[in-house]
């Protein structure tokens, strides 16, 4: 498996390359949609991005924890956590990527 990290920059080269806009619009469209898809999630909305996923915000309620170093029970408090759950498409293409 490569060690490469998809960026903001290599998004926006590829709306450069697909859509032909200048490489200044293209880096300011992936940047509102990232804010857009950013703002929805602190708002509490979910974020449905057909064949690919949904992106959601779940409220977590305070639970005991344990340090594994000293076996000492701390408390953990409450927080919004973000969760992301593929779509079967994207789930089979990540699949079928593994296989060759």
């Amino acid at each position: 498996m490569s060690e490469s990290t998809l960026t903001r920059m290599d998004l926006a080269e590829a709306v450069f390359q697909e859509v032909g806009l200048s490489r200044n619009e293209s880096a300011d469209l992936v940047e509102a949609v990232l804010q857009h898809i950013s703002d929805a999630l602190v708002s509490g909305e979910s974020v449905k991005i057909s064949s690919f996923g949904t992106f959601s915000v779940r409220d977590k309620s305070e639970r005991m924890g344990r340090n594994p170093k000293t076996g000492e029970e701390v408390p953990i408090s409450p927080r919004r956590v973000l969760t992301f759950r593929p779509s079967h498409l994207m789930k089979d293409r990540v699949d079928a990527g593994n296989k060759s």
